[in-house]
């Protein structure tokens, strides 16, 4: 026996009933549908409750806020650094050097965070750096250098960079 051999058993399944076909077929003039009213002339909408406030009005819309100015950046912990440092034999760290070796993504600000050790000299160029890794790279005897991001600095209109939110200092 094969799938395309399988069938039910007869007798086990009913054609449906076929309605709306004249008064002889047992299922005509109303179709099964009663006579007037909102079910008979098929007006009822998918999310209707009968008369109940409906669940989509009854859930609240927006909730919460979306901060427009807010900066995301990709961490990198120290271990991370320390490893990538063996794994290419420089000690000079840029974003550059971890989009190349597939640490960030292209285009991320890069923030520099402490967990891990790190035990050897680095000179690490990033957008932010939490204060423990700052000193845990100082006190290896590496440095750190901040790159600033570049809607910081003075925009295209000439305004001068804000460090709060634009609209509460005018």
């Amino acid at each position: 026996m094969k799938v395309h051999d399988l069938k039910p058993a007869a007798g086990s399944t009913k054609s449906r009933k076929r309605v709306g076909r004249g008064t002889g077929g047992k299922g005509g003039k109303t179709a099964g549908r009663g006579s007037k009213g909102q079910r008979a002339r098929n007006t009822v909408h998918r999310s209707f409750e009968g008369g109940q406030t409906p669940l989509l009005r009854r859930l609240p819309k927006l909730k919460g806020f979306n901060n427009p100015f807010r900066v995301e950046y990709q961490a990198v912990n120290l271990h991370t650094l320390s490893d990538l440092a063996e794994k290419i034999g420089s000690s000079d760290i840029t974003p550059d050097v971890l989009v190349a070796n597939g640490v960030v993504r292209k285009g991320a600000f890069v923030k520099i965070l402490a967990r891990g050790e790190i035990t050897t000299k680095l000179n690490v160029s990033a957008h932010g750096a939490s204060a423990a890794a700052k000193e845990a790279i100082e006190a290896a005897g590496g440095s750190i250098t901040m790159i600033t991001l570049p809607f910081k600095e003075e925009g295209k209109a000439g305004r001068p960079a804000s460090s709060g939110n634009q609209f509460m200092n005018r």
